[in-house]
This record gives C-alpha cells, structure tokens and sequence, in this order.
C-alpha cells in the first residue's frame, strides 16, 4: 500500500486531498502506475487490447481524471496530463 509521501512522490505537484484520496484507496505502486499509463495513453492500450482497468486501478484513474479536469478546466476529452510521463522507480 502506498504512503502518502510515496503517492506524492510518484504524483508530483498535485492538491494534498487528492493525494489523501489516492492513499484511502489502498493502492500498490503498480496499480498507480497502472492507473497514470490509463491516463496517458487509454487508447493506446485499448487498441493493444487491454481490457478496461477496474478494481483500484478504475478507482485510481476516477479520481485522477477528475481532479485533471478541475486543473485544466477542460471537460471529458481534454488530453493534457499532469502527471508524469514516467514512473519514479
């Protein structure tokens, strides 16, 4: 299960309640890295034929696509991430 101070390290410079959020899920690294590549690049995966994230990792995309929306204030479809591109090992 992630901590917060490694859910804010792997996040970077995002609102402290949703790392909260992030950290209530009771993730793992890998499902949070899972969750950002959804993120990213969801159509990519969905042509790799990846089947659609569910369990935490679906949890984990809901709250990162929601609090991204409310930065950017662009509505469903906006591209821009600010999440990293990768994933601090």
């Amino acid at each position: 299960m992630l901590s917060y101070d490694e859910a804010k390290e792997v996040l970077g410079p995002v609102d402290d309640t949703v790392i909260a959020d992030v950290v209530r899920v009771g993730a793992t690294r890998e499902e949070l890295a899972e969750a950002l590549a959804w993120i990213g690049s969801d159509d990519m995966l969905m042509r790799e034929g990846k089947p659609p994230p569910s369990g935490r990792v679906a949890t984990l995309v809901e709250i990162l696509e929601a609090d991204q929306l409310e930065d950017d204030g662009a509505g469903p479809g906006a591209d821009a991430s600010p999440y990293p591109a990768s994933f601090p090992e």
